[in-house]
């Protein structure tokens, strides 16, 4: 395993970061019912990930409607360090316990519901980063970074982190921190892969200029960048919502994944390695990686041996059009 600080945070994290969206109980419903896995086989999916020196993982309230915190925090528990491991959780929708007008959104309120409730799930007394799921509109920003930086006061959160919002947004969070002497965000964890590009425009050199941290979600476009298009898995038979961020590209999106798979040929390297390394030759910190067969980890630490040229990022990035944004809301 590879390490790097978060960004120009003192935060040292594996340059794999493993996502808890595939973990959960698929009883409690939601949108990733069909192809989360039970917690018997989450915790073998940490502990192979653990044993190869992963030590930041990645969840969210939402996943598996709390369970997947849950799985996660019983894990980390029995078998890692504490203070070893960077864990971080989300805030912003619902668990499905709780759902109402004060218990979702960025409020104060719903905030602070949010953060002790995944806290209770996790076993914890603290997170080391806390995301805000996406951007409230009907919250004014100050009030949601007050809070969030009452929290990291408190010692309940080490870092704060945002994700899936417009470059604007993210700016404007960040002066509204800074100017009231506040906690500002160390980390963005926006969507970007080979198929997805739309945060090169703003985004990502606005968080590289000012030295935040970054761990994009979906690295292989929910397994659209790293399988024959038409192959079928339990993920591209269930997973409605990542049809609606890439069926509607598909044709331009072959011809992206056809150059991926040339380029792994090449090298006699998987197609996953190839998109790893063009991540982290992007200037990607560490990408949040969807796990459900052990062997998926092996081979994703087989991306550290690749490098690529930049005649290779040129040949993927040349069939690139412009997507309609996905994730931002």
């Amino acid at each position: 395993m590879e390490y790097t600080k978060l960004g120009k945070s003192g935060l040292e994290v594996s340059k794999i970061c493993l996502g808890g969206m595939s973990f959960g109980d698929a009883s409690r419903g939601g949108m990733h019912q069909g192809w989360i896995l039970d917690e018997e086989k989450t915790r073998q999916i940490m502990k192979k990930a653990l044993d190869l020196g992963v030590n930041f993982f990645d969840t969210a309230n939402a996943y598996g409607y709390g369970s997947s915190e849950e799985f996660m925090g019983r894990f980390i528990h029995d078998f890692a360090d504490r203070d070893e491991v960077v864990l971080a959780t989300k805030v912003f929708f619902g668990d499905g316990q709780h759902e109402g007008r004060n218990t979702t959104g960025l409020s104060r309120k719903a905030i602070f519901n949010q953060a002790e409730a995944s806290l209770k799930r996790l076993g914890m007394d603290y997170v080391d980063i806390l995301y805000i799921h996406r951007w409230d509109y009907n919250t004014p920003i100050e009030e949601t970074m007050s809070a969030l930086n009452d929290l990291v006061r408190s010692g309940k959160v080490r870092y704060l982190g945002a994700s899936a919002m417009y470059a604007w947004q993210f700016q404007k969070a960040q002066y509204v921190a800074e100017k009231n002497g506040w906690t500002k965000f160390s980390v963005m964890q926006n969507h970007y892969n080979p198929l997805y590009r739309e945060d090169e425009r703003e985004m990502i050199p606005f968080c590289k200029d000012s030295g935040v941290g970054l761990a994009p979600y979906s690295p292989f476009a929910a397994g659209r960048a790293v399988r024959d298009w038409d192959a079928d898995t339990a993920r591209s038979q269930t997973d409605s919502f990542s049809k609606t961020k890439y069926d509607s590209t598909e044709d331009q999106d072959m011809a992206i994944v056809k150059r991926i798979a040339e380029i792994a040929e090449k090298y006699q390297h998987s197609r996953a390695q190839v998109a790893l390394a063009w991540l982290w030759q992007k200037g990607i910190d560490a990408p949040i990686v969807g796990v459900t067969k052990e062997k998926y980890l092996d081979d994703f630490t087989g991306a550290f041996a690749l490098t690529l040229s930049d005649e290779d990022i040129a040949y993927i990035d040349e069939m690139y059009l412009p997507h309609k944004i996905v994730g931002a809301l």
